[in-house]
């Protein structure tokens, strides 16, 4: 069930926002969806909005890393769970899904932290969206 998957970005989810305003609940609720350590309090998100030529698409974080060419070894799984989510968020009204979901992951194998919780966990992104490597770096150095 977790072999890799060929992958070409044609097999990106894409949504629709309901208004402008929602990209940013949607980008801030994905941050609490993933899978968690719960040993640790650690959450890891699993999936990022992206908006590319006036579209928007649900990604798993390693689809991201596919899209900047470097090596991703997505399952099945991965996607499934990326499916998931997406059917979240859209029962949640927050987007609407273009096409139809094919294969969704248990919500067993996903963990959803209530907005009022959140500060009791550290939640840990596998991709930050528009930083560089070396940006990251930069930044670090530069915080006081």
């Amino acid at each position: 069930m977790n072999e890799n998957l060929e992958w070409s970005p044609e097999n990106m989810l894409e949504v629709k926002l309901k208004t402008p305003d929602d990209f940013l609940k949607v980008r801030e609720t994905l941050t609490r969806i993933g899978v968690a350590s719960r040993k640790e309090k650690k959450l890891f998100q699993s999936c990022h909005i992206l908006h590319k030529q006036g579209r928007y698409f649900i990604v798993h974080f390693k689809e991201l890393f596919a899209l900047d060419g470097k090596s991703a070894n997505i399952s099945e799984n991965d996607i499934e769970r990326r499916n998931t989510i997406a059917q979240l968020l859209s029962d949640w009204n927050l987007v609407e899904v273009v096409g139809e979901i094919q294969t969704k992951a248990p919500l067993s194998q996903i963990k959803v932290i209530a907005f009022k919780d959140k500060h009791e966990w550290n939640l840990e992104p596998k991709y930050n969206i528009g930083k560089k490597k070396e940006d990251e770096q930069s930044n670090e150095s530069t915080q006081v």
